[in-house]
């Protein structure tokens, strides 16, 4: 049975736009109240599979959202969105890569959808793994690589010229950590 969130996306969207107001600092701001309302909405309620999955779209969907309202750097706001997603799950191990890899996903739709730059989010993805994997134990390259996987795949669905946006956005060292990518893409295959 899937548990629906409503409300969930508009909720985050909201306090964004709070915090952002209110602090100035898009990634703290973002990462708490994405964290916050994962953490509040999963309480007691276990947090795994189809539930978890569209929870963490709603959430990524709102922040993203809730940037762009306030004209916040969304490379920023995708940082603090993964940030809080791994700190409201609190998943570990293979969990915590697919997690990161979903988040990445519903963040390149939404900045997509807002006609944001995605080169930005795809980044500010990359380094919010990096600096998550830290605390829970993950290597930092298998985190960035699930982000710019997940941020691929994503950006597969949008248009070939996002895929390519992507990759040269996370074809880099960030933080130190060199991101591996994974399999080609569809666009890649029909090249």
């Amino acid at each position: 049975m899937t548990t629906k969130h409503p409300g969930l996306g508009e909720t985050v969207e909201h306090g964004i736009v709070a915090a952002v107001k209110g602090t100035g600092d898009i990634v703290k701001a973002t990462a708490d109240t994405v964290g916050g309302t994962l953490s509040r909405t999963f309480e007691g309620a276990g947090h795994v599979g189809v539930a978890a999955t569209e929870a963490i779209g709603h959430v990524a969907g709102g922040a993203i959202h809730g940037a762009a309202r306030v004209g916040a750097h969304l490379g920023l706001a995708a940082k603090g969105t993964l940030i809080g997603v791994m700190r409201g799950t609190r998943h570990v191990g293979a969990e915590a890569m697919d997690t990161i890899g979903q988040t990445a996903g519903a963040v390149i739709h939404h900045t997509a959808a807002v006609g944001g730059q995605l080169e930005h989010a795809a980044s500010g993805l990359v380094e919010g793994a990096i600096e998550s994997a830290i605390g829970i134990g993950l290597s930092a390259e298998d985190a960035a690589s699930s982000a710019a996987h997940g941020a691929l795949e994503a950006a597969d669905k949008v248009s070939s010229t996002a895929v390519k946006t992507v990759r040269d956005a996370v074809s880099r060292t960030v933080d130190g950590v060199q991101v591996v990518l994974k399999a080609p893409f569809k666009s890649d295959e029909n090249k």
